[in-house]
């Protein structure tokens, strides 16, 4: 069930009773996952300060994103991704380490206009490996696979896709989408960046495949 507000701000929802337990059930199954391939979760903060986004992006996210002033001023963002932050830890805080192996669940921020699979606020699911000493995209397409396969067994790999975000190298990646969702049909995108390799899940999209 999803329960609207007069106060409730477009594009987000309140999940309740079985929209909520599917949801928590679905997060469980994933992280139970991540596990058996030997990842650590990762939270992290979901304000940010903006500058870490404005050159990673890309021009179209970083005209969607959410900016705020905290009461000195500062510009800071709810945060519309987690891999430019991945990229920074990478060069500072796992600096002289080596396949850090991480996932995280967190909220996200952008300024879509609202439609089915797509909302102002939505949950992503992402896998990193911080400065890798091989190429891990095989592993991590069979992550993405055991992943999806929890919502469904209809949907197609891409290796080769023009990406969106700035960071990742030559602006190439990988893709998984599921034609059931109609224009809406990519659930996960993912590719090589500096400090590091990974992909995200749309996981308010994998969702409605579990209805």
């Amino acid at each position: 069930m999803e329960i609207k507000l007069n106060s409730t701000y477009k594009g987000t929802r309140i999940l309740f009773k079985e929209s909520a337990t599917n949801k928590r059930k679905a997060i469980n199954q994933m992280i139970e996952i991540m596990e058996s391939f030997g990842y650590d979760e990762i939270m992290i903060p979901i304000i940010q300060k903006s500058e870490i986004f404005r050159s990673k992006v890309g021009d179209e996210n970083r005209n969607m994103m959410f900016g705020v002033k905290d009461r000195g001023g500062r510009d800071l963002t709810l945060t519309p991704e987690y891999t430019a932050i991945i990229q920074q830890m990478a060069s500072e805080k796992f600096k002289f380490e080596k396949d850090v192996k991480m996932f995280y669940i967190g909220e996200c921020f952008r300024g879509e206009r609202p439609q089915a699979g797509r909302y102002r606020q939505f949950t992503q699911f992402g896998v990193e490996i911080i400065n890798p000493t091989k190429d891990y995209t095989d592993e991590l397409l069979e992550i993405a696979k055991s992943l999806i396969k929890l919502f469904t067994d209809d949907f197609k790999v891409d290796v080769s896709v023009k990406r969106g975000l700035d960071y990742y190298k030559e602006g190439k990646g990988f893709e998984i989408s599921c034609d059931k969702l109609g224009a809406q049909k990519q659930v996960c995108g993912g590719g090589s960046y500096e400090g590091g390799v990974g992909f995200a899940l749309g996981l308010d999209r994998l969702l409605i495949l579990n209805k």
